[in-house]
């Protein structure tokens, strides 16, 4: 993760950035668990135990409302691997921790990460603003009967 985070990959995601720094992050979403009772999780093929990304539901201070976000490492992209993490983190969200509405906050160059909170039944909020006021803001909510709502 310190390699990647240090390229050019992790644009998207306020970087790149230093050792110390993703320490810092790293250990911020750790005591999230603690604190808040939601927080990221690791990424893994099953087969193998590879560390492939991260998914989380995490609000840090900067960030107005609870974020449902993910990461998956470059070799990974495109398999699916990031649509059915944030599916299962999304469905823990309204279903376990009773969360009402989730957002993900994504850098507007970002065109896989807008196809994929698409693909989740995120609406761009136009209302919203995130911590970053050039990101967009992808809203998702549940039905009543438990499925995900497109944000109107």
């Amino acid at each position: 993760m310190v390699d990647l985070f240090a390229s050019d990959w992790a644009r998207y995601m306020g970087g790149p950035i230093s050792h110390d720094e993703l320490w810092r992050w790293i250990a911020a979403e750790t005591i999230s668990w603690e604190w808040l009772g939601y927080g990221s999780w690791a990424v893994e093929l099953r087969e193998t135990d590879t560390l492939i990304g991260q998914v989380g539901i995490n609000k840090p201070p900067r960030f107005p409302e609870v974020e449902l976000g993910w990461i998956v490492f470059p070799a990974y992209e495109g398999q699916g691997y990031a649509y059915e993490a944030a599916s299962a983190a999304r469905d823990w969200g309204f279903e376990t921790r009773g969360l009402q509405t989730l957002v993900s906050y994504i850098d507007p160059q970002n065109a896989r990460s807008i196809a994929l909170a698409k693909r989740l039944g995120g609406v761009l909020d136009t209302k919203e603003h995130g911590e970053d006021p050039e990101d967009l803001v992808y809203r998702h909510i549940p039905q009543t009967d438990g499925s995900v709502e497109a944000y109107a």
